[in-house]
């Protein structure tokens, strides 16, 4: 189910966000609005499009959730190789995504003080 879900999702994915389907979204946006005389601006023909609208966002919401987290997931794979395989690098980089937020603000507040300390040496005292 998974996997067929991931594939799915990728074809969806990919699909949806190419020229393509801008080009169809915006030719059934036009369709619907030239038909708006010919309902006389309904209420029914206004929920058709917004019904419309409504449902494929809500689909969109889970298709891009699922493209953002598995995307995430190989972009992190990658660093942690990238750490694992740089001599000197620290290996305790690997996994910070599993961190408490105090940890990951104590990391961010040692790098900015890395930064300050290499920008002016003078000027930063060691922590």
């Amino acid at each position: 189910m998974n996997e067929l879900f991931r594939k799915l999702a990728r074809t969806a994915s990919e699909a949806a966000g190419s020229p393509w389907a801008f080009i169809g979204a915006t030719g059934v946006i036009l369709l619907w609005a030239i038909t708006g005389p010919l309902f006389h601006f309904s209420d029914t023909w206004q929920l058709v499009i917004n019904t419309s609208t409504t449902i494929l966002t809500f689909l969109m919401v889970f298709l891009i959730q699922n493209t953002q987290n598995r995307e995430a997931k190989a972009s992190q794979l990658k660093l942690d190789e990238l750490i694992r395989a740089v001599q000197g690098a620290r290996n305790t980089m690997v996994n910070l995504e599993d961190l408490s937020d105090a940890e990951l603000a104590r990391l961010r507040q040692e790098f900015q003080r890395l930064g300050l300390a290499a920008e002016n040496p003078a000027e930063v005292k060691p922590a």
